[in-house]
């Protein structure tokens, strides 16, 4: 018999613990051992709940219980987490996590403290997706060459609708928050923050970077608007959050933002609130992996998953897939130094001269434009809609600083980068 703890019985929670009865027979199969829920914890005791476990409200009595053998915490949040995770390893007990926030974090801290201790986080990353199996396992021959993910389940439905019905952000925003994809405060996933946690956690796998979120270019969807939605379409491209992970020579660049990506592309079919996450392997080629990226069942899956394996097993690896230094000399590219290409929109003065003093701004800076179009707004202002050629990141936004100070310039320049 293994007895499992389980710190934050919500949505998540809730689910896993009902998994794990419902489906008992075929788990103990597959694992080879009984698993039942000994002990769930929550806030409130005094709430009820449809659940054949005993509650507490203390995690601590979960992680110093000798009964104990497996701890999953869901309990969300970063520090509080990060100290009851840290003493359920140094009390020698397993642990599952499905919290990217403490991860970005503190990954490599807990790596270290676990050791030989089996600690497991599927559903830190894409819910239902096994794509940190399918990284640090399955494509462990390969040299990771990129990673673009999809990996924000509210952003990717919103820019969906967007670009499919013609949805203004703010309605489709409320939209959201009604069908309980939207958090009342969404700051978290449509700034880009939640996407970023992810990415950084997979990066860690493929590469061996110890980034923090704030050492890395995080953007979000809020400046996203039919305008540019129209240019998209008009030239191939659908709009949509992008984690983007790539190894070029000893720098591996880490970004999260809006992208505007080729409609043919594998990773633009994906639509509505589902994931998806494009590895490309030097040996394999590229692999896609999609399904949905939240929700109780989906989540509680890989939080089941990597409960099995654990007791299956009794998995040794190192947390993060690596005992030493995947490649010497690996540092993180700085922002400013990444290229790409880029589009611009600027609402202008509709007069004479205008368009000759923003080109020749953008050479003082040394962009190159590919494409521009000139959209009326009203009788005295215009939108100017650029793409660019490949272009460095510190160029772009120095020239956008400068683009701010022109008088004729009526609005803050939008920017996404082309992908």
């Amino acid at each position: 018999m293994i007895n499992v703890g389980v710190i934050g019985v919500g949505t998540v929670g809730t689910s896993v613990v009902k998994i794990l009865e419902q489906n008992k027979t075929m788990i103990t199969a597959r694992a080879g051992d009984e698993i039942r829920v000994k002990t769930g914890v929550v806030r409130n005791l005094n709430k009820k709940r449809d659940l054949n476990i005993a509650l507490c409200n203390d995690p601590y009595s979960v992680v110093n219980d000798p009964e104990i053998d497996i701890v999953v915490e869901l309990m969300g949040g970063v520090d509080e987490a990060f100290e009851v995770v840290k003493s359920a390893l140094k009390n020698g007990k397993a642990v599952v996590t499905a919290n990217k926030a403490l991860l970005a974090y503190h990954r490599y801290e807990l790596q270290e403290m676990a050791k030989d201790i089996p600690f497991e986080y599927e559903a830190s990353v894409a819910g239902g997706i096994p794509i940190i199996n399918a990284l640090r396992d399955g494509l462990s021959a390969n040299h990771i060459q990129s990673i673009q993910g999809i990996m924000n389940g509210t952003c990717n439905y919103m820019m969906t609708k967007m670009m499919n019905e013609g949805v203004a952000f703010d309605a489709i925003l409320k939209e959201a928050q009604e069908l309980g994809y939207a958090e009342a405060d969404p700051t978290f996933d449509i700034g880009g923050f939640d996407a970023a946690h992810k990415l950084l956690i997979l990066g860690s796998i493929a590469y061996g970077i110890d980034a923090k979120p704030e050492e890395i270019l995080i953007e979000g969807i809020e400046h996203v608007t039919q305008e540019d939605i129209a240019f998209a379409r008009e030239f191939g491209y659908v709009i949509k959050l992008l984690g983007i992970a790539k190894k070029e020579g000893d720098e591996v660049e880490m970004r999260v933002h809006a992208c505007l990506i080729r409609k043919d592309a594998m990773i633009a079919k994906i639509d509505g609130v589902m994931n998806g996450v494009s590895v490309v392997g030097d040996k394999v080629g590229e692999t896609l992996y999609y399904g949905p990226g939240a929700g109780g069942d989906a989540t509680a899956s890989a939080v089941v998953a990597n409960i099995i394996d654990i007791v299956r097993s009794g998995k040794r690896a190192p947390m993060l897939g690596f005992d030493k230094p995947l490649e010497r000399g690996l540092k993180l590219k700085d922002k400013n130094a990444i290229v790409s290409k880029y589009y611009l929109r600027l609402k202008v003065e509709d007069k004479p001269g205008v368009l000759a003093k923003i080109a020749a701004l953008f050479g003082d800076h040394n962009i190159s434009v590919e494409t521009m179009l000139q959209r009326p707004v009203d009788g005295s202002y215009a939108n100017l809609l650029f793409a660019t050629h490949e272009a460095k990141e510190g160029d772009i936004q120095r020239v956008i600083t400068a683009l701010e100070t022109l008088d004729f310039v009526a609005a803050k320049p939008v920017m996404i980068r082309i992908v």
